[in-house]
């Protein structure tokens, strides 16, 4: 465990010596929470994303395009549609060193994803560095979202950044708000969380019904060559454990992640995000057996044209597994 922090506090030293100038003060307060969530046992539903090879979601798709498969055996489907609903987007932002490089490249630019989502989604804002804490509750006022995001505190020092202890934290609250909801996760993926506290979170982001899409912070630091060839490698693969944090995270939640590597980029990237948390397939199928155990779900998609044609262009995520209920 000392080993990891060490390596944790190597990589944000390297983030610090990027920054400049204090971050700006925040008043900070809990994310309120909403009713519980009801459940149907009768059967498993599972939301579809697909898109295409710019990042667009996929339209006009049809039932039998789409194939689900439960523990590797394919289930019928047995309801169907297409869904383009109010949006409840949570913004987690990650309050550490790098968050400097978002007041410039990166968090101003969510302000394209705010322009992009519709009049009745709702957005709340959060930040994190050793826990979760909430900024704004669940709003569809598009300038008290943006001013939320211009007022987080960002930290300078050695903080501890656990992140996945405050997603555990974030998925509490949204435990009991009830509609479909999804976490723009923005962070360099830095975790120094106990081991523990990944391996507790990744069965719950398994079975979940949160979506969680991830946009890495970390594209703008990995030009920097300070230091020795040794000490670059050992940033370089500190990034890349990263990355692959944050590429697990979504995969789990039927999400996806992000790596852009400049302002430019960070715009089209939250264009995307923006389309994709309103739209979705929705899918259902017969609950098998009520067996209490984790459950695996693959989904596969036909392009159009007929059964057999490979839909290799398209890109299709949805939630990794559900928890059946025990008789």
């Amino acid at each position: 465990m000392k080993r990891v922090r060490l390596r944790c506090a190597s990589l944000l030293f390297l983030i610090i010596g990027l920054m400049f100038g204090p971050g700006a003060n925040a008043q900070e307060t809990p994310v309120a929470a909403g009713q519980a969530i009801r459940v149907d046992v009768a059967r498993v539903n599972v939301g579809v994303v697909v898109t295409d090879e710019k990042g667009k979601f996929v339209e006009g798709l049809r039932r039998d395009a789409f194939h689900v498969f439960d523990n590797g055996a394919e289930r019928q489907v047995t309801e169907f549609a297409p869904i383009e609903a109010p949006a409840q987007v949570l913004l987690l932002v990650e309050a550490g060193p790098a968050a400097y490089f978002l007041q410039s490249a990166n968090l101003f630019a969510a302000d394209a994803m705010l322009k992009g989502l519709s009049a009745g989604d709702r957005v709340a804002v959060a930040r994190y560095t050793d826990a979760a804490l909430g900024i704004q509750d669940f709003t569809t006022d598009r300038a008290a979202a943006q001013a939320a995001l211009s007022s987080i505190q960002f930290n300078l020092g050695f903080a501890d950044l656990n992140l996945s202890s405050s997603l555990a934290g974030v998925l509490d609250w949204l435990e009991r708000i009830p509609g479909k909801k999804t976490i723009v996760l923005i962070s360099t993926g830095v975790d120094t969380s106990p081991p523990s506290a990944m391996a507790a979170l990744q069965t719950r982001l398994q079975v979940g019904d949160v979506r969680i899409l991830c946009v890495s912070t970390s594209g703008p630091l990995r030009s920097g060559k300070l230091g020795s060839k040794a000490k670059i490698q050992q940033t370089q693969d500190e990034f890349a454990a990263a990355d692959r944090q944050l590429q697990a995270i979504a995969e789990l939640t039927g999400g996806h992640a992000y790596f852009p590597m400049n302002g430019k980029a960070f715009q089209e990237t939250y264009k995307q995000v923006a389309e994709i948390v309103r739209h979705e397939y929705s899918l259902a199928f017969a609950l098998p057996a009520a067996d209490g155990a984790v459950h695996s779900i693959d989904v596969k998609v036909e392009r159009a044209g007929g059964a057999g044609k490979s839909a290799a262009a398209y890109r299709v995520d949805h939630r990794k597994g559900y928890q059946a209920p025990k008789e």
